[in-house]
């Protein structure tokens, strides 16, 4: 069974899209505590009380998804260019999301504390990020959560550029 947490255009202000959960604020700057022992740049779960996106549009608005299953998903569609999956230790039942400074965000109701994966899939990476300040929407993301035990995490697609330039920026942190 799947349960739609979030199906909207969020605007986001330096990329920036947050999980929280028990009152946490999201990315404070800081790569190396967020991406640690990670191989991935664009998801950063090794802080406990959150977990960190960039997506690939500076300024403006993405369509974000949210989807709460029971099971792992299977194979990602084709036109997911890039995803990325990762484990998180939800400490509380105080979950929402929110941009850069706090400038939107929501709670995402119906995800109780415990062990979860995260999957993470975009689309359009790199025309967003060529296209950062104009009107439209360029890039989408997909986030599926289901429970699961804690596991490294994995990049299971890299089909941008952009992609490719986070994971080596920011990913690598442990060896492959």
């Amino acid at each position: 069974m799947e349960r739609v947490l979030l199906d909207d255009v969020v605007e986001t202000d330096y990329g920036q899209f947050d999980l929280v959960w028990g009152g946490g604020f999201g990315f404070d700057g800081d790569a190396d505590r967020f991406f640690a022992g990670q191989v991935n740049g664009l998801v950063g779960a090794a802080h406990g009380d959150g977990v960190y996106m960039h997506f690939g549009r500076r300024s403006g608005g993405s369509p974000v998804r949210i989807v709460l299953a029971d099971v792992a998903p299977g194979v990602p569609e084709e036109s997911w260019e890039d995803v990325v999956e990762v484990s998180i230790d939800v400490r509380s039942e105080d979950v929402g999301w929110t941009s850069w400074g706090g400038e939107s965000g929501g709670d995402l109701d119906g995800v109780a504390a415990g062990s979860y994966r995260l999957r993470v899939s975009a689309r359009g990476r790199d025309i967003a990020r060529d296209r950062e300040f104009a009107d439209g929407l360029f890039d989408a993301y997909l986030l599926e959560l289901w429970p699961a035990p804690a596991e490294p995490d994995a990049i299971l697609r890299i089909g941008s550029e952009d992609a490719r330039y986070w994971h080596r920026e920011w990913g690598s942190r442990r060896p492959t």
